[in-house]
């Protein structure tokens, strides 16, 4: 099994796939200087294995390199930068 993780700037996600299959996705809202992670979702298959975390990670190393701050009120996503901070 070969988890793809893939950022798509113009559609405000990244999205994880197997193979073709879209199993989970992390989404944000682009405001002036700021990304605002809003839903990150991994399907059930899929939960347990850091994908969610890959996910948001994506959003947030594409931010810096856009010089963006990321929030978040996604709580999982909250979670992943308060971590990150530590």
């Amino acid at each position: 099994m070969m988890i793809k993780i893939v950022f798509e700037k113009n559609k405000n996600r990244s999205i994880a796939y197997d193979d073709n299959i879209q199993i989970g996705e992390c989404d944000f809202i682009e405001s002036e200087n700021n990304w605002n992670i809003i839903h990150t979702e991994v399907s059930d298959l899929y939960q347990g294995q850091g994908i969610a975390r890959k996910l948001v990670e994506c959003v947030i190393e594409n931010a810096k390199n856009d010089n963006k701050n990321i929030i978040a009120e996604c709580s999982y996503a909250k979670k992943v930068i308060e971590n990150s901070k530590k």
